[in-house]
């Protein structure tokens, strides 16, 4: 088929599904216009911050658009592309796109609390206390995978290949000049006030084609260790700074820069129009992945539903939104965009593959390099093209690292907190390990072990860990839509579905590395942390599951239901 016509037809379904469903949903729970948001009630100039729609859009996206929606769906396409295609849709608009507007809906209805804190609120401390652990160990996981990700299309040494080295080069001297220009950027808007937004827009995109030119002359060249060493330190900044400060214009910056990277795609893709060379489908069984059930379900990950993305809703963006009326766009919406975004990447390896096989190395250069090609036959020179997209793929892994260290950092704190966060009512112990500076050295310390395994060993876990989490957050907020007396069935099957496939995912995935230890071929650093992780992962995730659906399915309506 041709893959212009699989764009469309995609477009089209997405763009439907936002405008009926995720309508409809918004109407169902109930928006209140005139309700003061946690932003303004808290705000604190750190956290709490009231932003314009399009600047929390932009965070949201920024922040869920990481590696998942390119590496999943070309590592998926072995499989054959309509399955691929399939799930991304179908999971986009009622999977994924309901649990991120659920968890900012929530979050927002309940004083910008995280999914931890509203899990106490109506499932109980216990609870809270399980999932927060669950959620801490999870972001170790996206840390050590993307943090590895990220360094490696950074490497400028030891390369055969001088052009890669160069745009690799290039891309992270771009990257660093991101996080200076970030900082004025908002340290800017901090002193100005409320900018104009077509003005904020014209400065943004300006400074991101002059950091694109200096990035481009003065190209940086590190070894991948260097890189690992020096992503540490931006995240350790990235969870200790103010929101405003670096990464609400990071991420503002950055959604430009990915709004040029799809539609860049998709132009190219209709200049060019090449079809599918992938199957439509070659089985239920894969020879390197396994059966298509979980796995396919799992390596799509975060472009059809993702745990992580229910996280930042409730983490980050709930603290942001100045009007209620803003959370379709940003919770549904920005999804959808993902979704998006994930059929982009399955066309582009689509139309590279060769007889029917897609082409060896790592999703991002498969990516990087198809786009790229695309760039080049609308007449954008080659270097500039494919430094622009090396550029823009080790973004993505970027923007969601930062806000991961965040919220990995908040997780550790909110596991030792009690009944008051008043420092002055805490233990000296619960001082230290409440401590921001503290919990984010832990949380970069152990992602830091779990990098040494490489993203190959961390993805089938992570990918496993973050559809569980995405099973536990439906049922948590499926226990806050019944006890508040809102339509809540329409999570039910989500929920279910993802219980099973990531119960047998994390099962299939224990199972190989106890048979690794076994062999005697397993080395601790990798397969031995992993195994501890994923049997804990487990056990967690059972124990929270229990006490959800428990608590779903014996609990009535609460007469202090919340004003839409």
């Amino acid at each position: 088929m041709n893959s212009l016509v699989i764009i469309l037809i995609a477009m089209v379904v997405l763009v439907a599904g936002y405008v009926f469903y995720g309508r409809w949903l918004a109407k169902k729970w109930g928006i209140d216009e005139k309700a003061k948001t946690p932003a303004f009630t808290h705000e604190d100039g750190e956290d709490f911050v009231p932003s314009s729609k399009f600047t929390v859009f932009s965070h949201q996206f920024s922040s869920i658009a990481g590696a998942g929606p390119v590496t999943g769906p070309i590592l998926a396409s072995v499989f054959g592309w309509v399955p691929v295609l399939l799930w991304l849709l179908i999971g986009g608009l009622f999977f994924g796109a309901v649990q991120d507007f659920g968890a900012l809906y929530a979050s927002v209805k309940n004083e910008g609390k995280s999914m931890g804190m509203i899990i106490e609120k109506y499932i109980g401390k216990t609870g809270r206390k399980l999932f927060m652990l669950f959620c801490w160990l999870f972001t170790l996981l996206v840390i050590a995978a993307f943090t590895d990700m990220v360094a490696g299309t950074f490497v400028g040494t030891g390369l055969e290949d001088a052009g890669v080295a160069y745009a690799n080069g290039s891309a992270a001297s771009i990257s660093m000049l991101f996080i200076l220009v970030a900082v004025i950027f908002g340290l800017i808007q901090k002193k100005v006030g409320k900018m104009n937004e077509w003005v904020k827009a014209v400065v943004a995109i300006g400074l991101l084609v002059v950091m694109f030119a200096v990035g481009m002359h003065l190209p940086i060249y590190a070894s991948k260790t260097a890189w690992i060493y020096i992503i540490m330190a931006y995240l350790f900044l990235a969870s200790v700074l103010p929101m405003w400060l670096l990464m609400q214009p990071r991420d503002y910056m950055t959604t430009f820069m990915f709004a040029g990277m799809i539609i860049g795609a998709v132009v190219g893709l209709l200049v060019a129009h090449p079809t599918m060379n992938l199957p439509v489908y070659t089985g239920f069984k894969n020879a390197k992945m396994g059966d298509m059930f979980p796995i396919l379900f799992v390596t799509v990950a975060c472009g059809a539903v993702s745990g992580f993305h229910s996280l930042v809703s409730s983490g980050t963006s709930s603290k942001t939104i100045s009007n209620e009326k803003d959370m379709p766009m940003v919770g549904y919406g920005a999804m959808i965009v993902e979704s998006l975004l994930g059929v982009v990447a399955l066309v582009v390896v689509g139309a590279v593959a060769v007889n029917g096989t897609k082409p060896d190395g790592t999703p991002f250069s498969i990516f990087s390099s198809g786009v790229a090609g695309f760039l080049e036959k609308m007449g954008v020179p080659v270097t500039v093209a494919t430094v622009f997209m090396t550029m823009c793929v080790s973004a993505l892994a970027l923007t969601s690292l930062d806000s991961v260290a965040r919220i990995g950092r908040m997780s550790f704190q909110e596991l030792f907190l009690g009944d008051t966060t008043d420092t002055a009512k805490m233990t000296p112990m619960q001082k230290v390990l409440t401590n921001k500076y503290f919990a984010t050295v832990i949380t970069l310390f152990f992602g830091y072990l779990l990098t040494l395994g490489g993203y190959n060993n961390v993805w089938p876990l992570f990918g496993s860990a973050n559809q569980l989490l995405a099973a536990l957050v439906l049922i948590a907020l499926s226990v806050f839509l019944k006890t508040t007396g809102r339509t809540g069935w329409t999570l039910y099957f989500p929920m279910g579905m993802m219980l099973v496939v990531t119960f047998t995912a994390l099962i299939q995935k224990t199972v190989a590395l106890v048979k690794n230890v076994a062999s005697g071929q397993a080395a601790f650093l990798v397969d031995g942390l992993q195994l501890i992780v994923a049997i804990l992962l487990m056990v967690l995730g059972v124990m929270v599951a229990y006490s959800c659906i428990r608590k779903l399915f014996g609990a009535g309506k609460n007469s202090e239901k919340e004003a839409a």
